[in-house]
């Protein structure tokens, strides 16, 4: 399928850090030939190798550079010795990754329906580099539940007081067992859109619309959306205050076992919180799943989405090889 490319999701804001560029020139060669040219070889490491369905490349790099440094000149004059071709050398960064294409490339040998759209985002919690795949917004049947729950959070520290029983009871099956009546209730306590919007204001989602009165499951939202409220609860700096962030996070550890699918595939340790709905007007299945897991030591943040699918299995499938495209295109082989 062609590629469908997204807009750079915002990164978690407590790893919010610039492209890191390989430090370059760690080991340097210098040999002068009898003309005055000084050969210079300056090896890059971290310089990585880039691995996708179609192509893969080595893990470092060398780079021959040949710098003039006169032909005329003594090859005394300390002013023009070699090691000043060796400075203009480590100037030079290692060019970027298009992490957008590597997904999008890898995305290629996903199987999607005919009719069935999917987008995936992805931050490195520890580089702070992110990729995306796809576009336009999706419902979001429960995912939702842990937008809801952070701005119940919200509200709570707005009044300075710990939730109620009666809010953790169900705020615990509503995340764990994604029970809807719980969420009604909750949807409810919020202000049910207005106050979802309200909250997600102060949260930095964008681009996320409640659903029309009681109908919490018809949410819009985007993949770039959800990680920005799973960096919210995943990050050191949010909105939510540390043991609000604490709470969420341990219902999210907790899932129940049947409903431990969807971005776990990605990794192991997961936090998530999946959503399924057979929508009614179609018969199709809306598929997502958001969450945080690890993969060779690194923690990810990652927001699965899909529609039009023709079996719940098919759009579980999908949400899960989106993941592991994902993390696959930020993870890259040792140097």
């Amino acid at each position: 399928m062609d590629p469908q490319r997204a807009r750079r999701p915002r990164a978690c804001p407590s790893r919010r850090k610039p492209l890191l560029y390989a430090a370059v020139a760690s080991v340097v060669l210098v040999s002068a030939t009898g003309g005055g040219t000084a050969n210079v070889r300056a090896r890059a490491h971290g310089t990585t190798g880039l691995v996708s369905s179609s192509a893969a490349s080595s893990a470092d790099a060398d780079a021959d550079v040949g710098a003039d440094v006169g032909a005329s000149a003594p090859a005394s004059d300390a002013s023009r010795t070699p090691e000043a071709a060796v400075e203009s050398v480590a100037a030079v960064p290692t060019p970027t990754v298009d992490r957008d294409a590597l997904l999008a490339g890898t995305m290629d040998s996903v199987t999607v329906e005919d009719g069935a759209k999917v987008s995936v985002a992805v931050v490195d919690l520890d580089s702070g580099e992110s990729s995306a795949y796809g576009d336009g917004t999706f419902e979001t049947a429960s995912i939702v539940k842990v937008d809801i729950l952070a701005a119940l959070l919200l509200r709570a520290q707005d009044a300075d007081r710990e939730l109620t029983a009666r809010e953790k009871a169900n705020a615990t099956v509503m995340i764990k067992n994604s029970d809807n009546a719980s969420a009604t209730a909750l949807w409810n306590e919020i202000g049910r859109a207005e106050g979802l919007a309200a909250a997600n204001e102060r949260l930095g989602l964008s681009e996320t619309e409640g659903g029309n009165g009681p109908l919490w499951g018809l949410t819009q939202t985007t993949a770039a959306d959800q990680l920005t409220l799973l960096g919210q609860v995943f990050g050191d700096e949010s909105e939510l205050s540390e043991a609000s962030r604490t709470y969420l996070r341990g219902l999210m550890e907790d899932i129940a076992v049947d409903q431990q699918w969807g971005v776990s595939a990605a990794g192991s340790e997961f936090a998530l919180k999946n959503g399924w709905l057979p929508r009614s007007t179609t018969g199709l299945w809306v598929i997502n799943s958001i969450g945080r897991v690890t993969a060779d030591g690194h923690a990810y943040l990652v927001a699965a989405l899909s529609n039009g699918n023709s079996t719940m299995a098919k759009g579980v499938s999908l949400v899960e090889s989106a993941a592991k495209a994902a993390v696959s295109s930020l993870r890259n082989p040792e140097v």
